[in-house]
């Protein structure tokens, strides 16, 4: 059995799923030394993607980062963003070491702070 990888967005400060936000994956490229962007979607009403971001073949062993778009989210949801607001983007940077596993990567948003744990 071979392991996936999942996120979902939860926004604390509406109680509520955070839908809409845009997510992009990134892999680190040992060979180089740099960070190589393999996706980008966005998150349904529930708040989460509508498939696995990595599942099969795609899901490897290695060291990967989420970009959560926090203050586009905002901005979308009509809430008056500043020109530098604190939470621009959250990164998250993780490591998937056995492809047997399921690895979740919850973020849990506030326009003050984040929280993040691995899931189930």
């Amino acid at each position: 059995m071979i392991g996936k990888l999942t996120t979902h967005v939860l926004d604390t400060s509406k109680g509520k799923p955070a839908g809409q936000m845009v997510i992009e994956l990134w892999k680190y490229n040992q060979t180089d030394e740099n960070f190589i962007k393999i996706k980008e979607c966005r998150t349904n009403v529930d708040g989460r993607v509508d498939k696995p971001l990595l599942e099969g073949e795609e899901f490897e062993v290695g060291i990967y980062e989420l970009v959560f778009r926090v203050a586009d989210y905002y901005k979308g949801e009509g809430k008056k963003v500043d020109e530098y607001p604190f939470l621009h983007i959250v990164p998250i940077r993780f490591g998937i070491g056995n492809r047997k596993e399921h690895y979740h990567v919850p973020l849990l948003i506030a326009p003050g702070g984040y929280s993040t744990y691995r899931g189930s």
